[in-house]
């Protein structure tokens, strides 16, 4: 081992959140301790307020005209790159993912591995999601019908507490792809795959502001984001019974959309189509086709 290595300092990574394409610390200040399955010490991860929590919701409504706007095989094209970056830096997820959860490096690697396969699985989706849910209505007059899906607008996630990585692309990615901006409430135990994850969502083409992550207590934020007027669904992945039923209440303010809890046992299954139309707006269009006579259409 040379001298210089021999005396280096080590330099240790200091965990921000994401909110707006940037990586303040917490308002407030405060950190919390992060630890690995055997109680070792990782990291101190910030402890959001509720002031951090307004400023996220501020940057999703900002962000949310334009990638709404954008269109879907743009979004598509950015949701992959997402999982370019991710690819780049799988040995650092496998690491973080296995000191968070406690799993053996080839585990870990295959949760990783997955994550990364559900990023391009729901890129993939972005310009298909309309086919499926939207088209032309059959109706009777001479009218043209069509059902075409919108994104629903903010949507609160609070991230599965026990997958930290896979369960949280898996509640992330859906929301983003169908044109929504995220606040993201990371599972509080182990909150540092998803901390880290904002750093390659900076790298990766996606505009400021559409994901925006948050660590700390659920218990803490989620009331507030709840009863938050200019937030527009939420979904409750991660929220245990008590917390989910005091958000739901809270939610039920403004006629939020809400998506109950329900429980996974493998994250790595198909996860089909639901949490993608669970924030769609459907809006229907009726134009007239022009009167019909004995010579057809006029239109």
């Amino acid at each position: 081992m040379s001298e210089s290595s021999a005396t280096r300092l080590n330099v240790f990574k200091t965990y921000k959140l994401y909110v707006g394409g940037k990586f303040p610390r917490s308002e407030s200040g405060r950190v919390y301790e992060v630890s690995d399955s055997k109680g070792n010490w990782l990291a101190n991860a910030p402890l959001s307020s509720r002031k951090d929590a307004r400023d996220a919701v501020v940057a999703a409504r900002k962000a949310f005209g334009g990638w709404a706007g954008a269109t879907a095989y743009n979004r598509g094209q950015i949701l992959y790159r997402i999982a370019e970056m991710l690819e780049g830096r799988r040995e650092q997820f496998v690491r973080e993912v296995g000191e968070a959860e406690g799993l053996s490096k080839s585990k870990a690697a295959a949760v990783v591995d997955a994550a990364i396969d559900r990023w391009v699985w729901y890129a993939g989706w972005t310009d298909k999601i309309g086919q499926v849910v939207g088209g032309a209505n059959p109706v009777a007059g001479p009218f043209f019908n069509l059902s075409t899906p919108e994104p629903t607008g903010v949507v609160t996630v609070v991230a599965p507490q026990q997958s930290s990585f896979l369960g949280l692309v898996s509640v992330i990615a859906p929301v983003i792809a169908t044109g929504n901006t995220a606040v993201v409430l990371a599972s509080e135990k182990a909150p540092l795959p998803a901390l880290s994850l904002g750093e390659v969502l900076a790298t990766s083409d996606l505009p400021g502001g559409v994901v925006n992550i948050l660590s700390g207590k659920a218990a803490e934020m989620g009331p507030h984001l709840a009863a938050h007027q200019d937030v527009n669904a939420i979904d409750l992945a991660g929220a245990d019974a008590a917390l989910a039923k005091e958000l739901e209440i809270a939610a039920a303010d403004n006629l939020k959309r809400v998506l109950r809890p329900q429980p996974v046992d493998d994250w790595t299954a198909d996860p089909g189509t639901h949490r993608m139309t669970a924030f769609l707006e459907t809006k229907t269009v009726w134009h007239p086709t022009g009167s019909l006579g004995s010579g057809g259409s006029s239109y």
